[in-house]
């Protein structure tokens, strides 16, 4: 039995997730919290949340996030009331991020509501926040430092990115399900999320990274840029702020001292040597999860290259 622990964050991260559901029972999941936010009163975990309704098979595939068939009166008439609605919630999701705030405030810490709220949407999958401290993904502008929900969602990407940083991240300390998960698995898997603001934040994490280049031979990374652009959202931005290439190459050279394999598109079979150069395999598949069949696909492309590690 292949014991599998997966780092996610982002759309691209709840398609592998999900599919890695499709196929087997035997993983858990390590989310990014640089983009929880505290808004109207409510703590609010996006990517937690995201990963937790893709496996309860309730999550928006349309639109990514969210609840699907959700209707979002509360927002419109929070705008009615003369208050900021910038973030859409769904009414569905508000009562997600009611209850969650509501257990926070009586002392339970993040990963035991995480846990709670997977339980009653009926997800038996551990879905860990990768810590119980606030961390926030700060974007630096022209304009001044804005929380990453700010930058995205309010201010639609506009304006030039001059940094980014992890506020609180050297602070705060991994959990011990986390480590215990990173430690037991036969297989890490970075799911194909944003580098620098879906998975970074983690690697951010006091002691993460040094934790993972220990067993980086057992992880691997799926590339979430084809060519020199991003499978979607607005990675290239924050990738060239902070001097990634935008190119497989340039998230493998990100990853390369926890990663012992990383697989690339079909169409990208050119950056193989210079990967391989960084000391990590290369491999290369249709990496695009277009449908829930290329998603059971591309997962078990990546369970078929461990078991032949493995045997």
């Amino acid at each position: 039995m292949i014991l599998i622990t997966i780092l996610a964050g982002g759309t691209g991260s709840a398609k592998l997730v999900r599919g890695f559901n499709t196929v087997t029972k035997d993983f858990s999941v390590i989310c990014n919290v640089g983009d929880n936010i505290w808004l109207h009163g409510l703590y609010i975990c996006p990517d937690v949340d995201t990963i937790v309704y893709a496996l309860a098979d309730i999550l928006d595939v349309d639109r990514g996030w969210g609840i699907k068939h959700d209707s979002f009166e509360f927002n419109r008439q929070l705008a009615t009331l003369g208050e900021e609605a910038w973030f859409n919630i769904g009414d569905k999701d508000l009562a997600i991020h009611l209850l969650r705030t509501k257990m926070l405030r009586e002392g339970k810490g993040l990963f035991e509501v995480s846990q709670l709220i997977c339980n009653r949407l009926g997800v038996s999958t551990s879905v860990m926040p990768v810590t119980e401290s606030h961390v926030e993904t700060r974007i630096v502008t022209e304009k001044g430092e804005m929380h990453l929900q700010e930058f995205w969602v309010k201010n639609k990407a506009d304006g030039n990115v001059k940094g980014i940083t992890y506020s609180g991240a050297n602070k705060a300390k991994p959990l011990v399900q986390v480590i215990d998960a990173i430690k037991s698995a036969s297989m890490i898997v970075i799911a194909p999320g944003n580098p620098v603001s879906s998975i970074a934040p983690i690697l951010a994490i006091k002691g993460m990274r040094e934790l993972l280049a220990k067993v980086r031979n057992k992880c691997i990374a799926t590339s979430p840029v084809i060519g020199n652009k991003p499978v979607s959202g607005p990675a290239a931005k924050y990738m060239e702020a902070v001097g990634v290439e935008v190119s497989p190459y340039g998230v493998a050279k990100f990853y390369s001292d926890i990663i012992s394999k990383f697989i690339i598109h079909t169409s990208d079979t050119q950056y193989v040597s210079k990967i391989e150069d960084l000391g990590v395999k290369a491999y290369s598949t249709n990496i695009l999860m277009k449908d829930k069949n290329d998603e059971t696909k591309l997962v078990s492309y990546l369970l078929g290259l461990q078991k032949s590690v493995l045997h």
